[in-house]
């Protein structure tokens, strides 16, 4: 969007980009820019190289100059527009999901890994290959881990001691090529593939995030800018500039009107528009006076990320509030517009629309655009279980640090 600044209002903006260049000196608007973040030939941002930005990064961040000038080529090749609001958003991620390390250690991963292998691998294979095939690859993988490449230096041995997620991550893929090596399991592992259609030593890695923005490996393989293989791009996201890449393309690569910046930091958290969603989803709620959850997702979808069949808690309840307020919107309507809720064109869908409408006719205003998806957040990564909330929080709080940086101050 271009702004058009009368003449008096246009010499004040210049002198102030004058005073920014040499003291960087003025105030930043700490509203949250959502619908601006694609760069356009009338606009310079403000923050346009590596020196300015490594001032926004804390000063106890070992080269912290490397990580700016990482982060200035990649969103200029993104066209991200990098003013301080989306500088400080990435930093904020960055140091609250990895505290700027690439390739971040994980206090107790070996013996979490090993919990997490014993109790999800057998469901997994069950889940995947049926009740008589599952149970006997998971007897198999798990002699595997306990006995192979020898007894001394078992897999589940070499779990136990690593520090960071590429070294389990490359374990796991050694586990697999040694699996597939061997007749008997190479056997199975044609018959489940032939089932199942996927790489099967992909489909069952535990390291699903990765790097120093902890980006998912499907959110990568969706939009990789090269391709790769599967375990390149893995590579590729343990290092800095990998890492960084895919982390500022799932933060900031797509518009949101949120006003809040939380609310972008909930959505990297719990899946792309899932601050609005939810908000959508307790509109419906306060329409019909129920207390369903409001978790972001709109509909029900599988481990790949493919919507289901089966109709979800929020779809019912659109159609039960359209039957009872007599609008003439078919539930197949609902369901293709559902289909978009990970997109911004959702909010110009029929459904979306008179959710809104009827939300205003019963209470007299506007339905809030975004509110704090309800998700809980667990793994084998994680001390305990938290939530969107409390990850948005944080972030936030290093957003708000940043934000009041730059200035020449130092930060801890």
């Amino acid at each position: 969007m271009n702004i058009k600044f009368p003449r008096k209002a246009t010499t004040l903006l210049t002198v102030c980009l004058l005073i920014i260049s040499a003291l960087s000196g003025c105030d930043e608007q700490s509203s949250f820019k959502q619908n601006n973040n694609m760069v356009t030939t009338n606009e310079q941002p403000i923050w346009n190289n590596a020196a300015k930005i490594s001032r926004l990064i804390p000063s106890r961040v070992k080269d912290r100059l490397i990580w700016a000038q990482d982060i200035n080529r990649i969103m200029d090749e993104l066209k991200i527009v990098k003013n301080k609001e989306n500088i400080c958003s990435v930093i904020a991620v960055i140091d609250q999901e990895s505290n700027f390390v690439a390739n971040p250690a994980v206090p107790g991963l070996g013996k979490k890994a090993i919990n997490a292998f014993q109790k999800e691998v057998p469901e997994k294979f069950v889940n995947q290959f049926g009740p008589k095939l599952g149970p006997v690859i998971s007897r198999y993988f798990a002699y595997v881990l306990a006995n192979e490449p020898t007894k001394d230096n078992s897999f589940l041995k070499q779990i136990s001691k690593v520090k960071t997620e590429q070294e389990l991550d490359l374990i796991y893929r050694q586990i697999y090529t040694y699996v597939s090596k061997q007749f008997y399991a190479d056997g199975l592992a044609n018959a489940a593939a032939k089932l199942t259609g996927k790489d099967l030593g992909e489909r069952n890695n535990p390291i699903t995030t990765i790097g120093s923005m902890q980006v998912s490996i499907k959110y990568a393989l969706d939009h990789q800018s090269d391709n790769v293989s599967v375990n390149e791009l893995r590579d590729y996201l343990y290092t800095r500039e990998g890492g960084l890449y895919y982390g500022i393309h799932r933060l900031l690569k797509y518009p949101a009107a949120y006003k809040q910046a939380q609310y972008r930091f909930a959505d990297y958290n719990s899946g792309i528009y899932s601050s609005r969603n939810a908000a959508f989803q307790q509109d419906i709620n306060k329409l019909l006076n129920m207390k369903m959850a409001l978790d972001g997702d709109l509909l029900l979808y599988d481990k790949d990320g493919k919507a289901q069949h089966k109709v979800s808690q929020t779809e019912t309840a659109i159609n039960q509030l359209f039957a009872r307020q007599g609008v003439n919107i078919k539930p197949e309507t609902v369901r293709a517009d559902l289909l978009k809720e990970k997109q911004p064109e959702f909010e110009q869908t029929t459904t979306y629309q008179q959710i809104l409408a009827l939300y205003k006719q019963k209470f007299g205003q506007v339905a809030p655009y975004a509110i704090m998806p309800q998700v809980v957040i667990s793994g084998p990564k994680l001390s305990k279980d938290y939530n969107t909330n409390w990850y948005a929080s944080n972030v936030n709080r290093r957003y708000q640090i940043c934000m009041r940086s730059g200035t020449g101050t130092r930060r801890r």
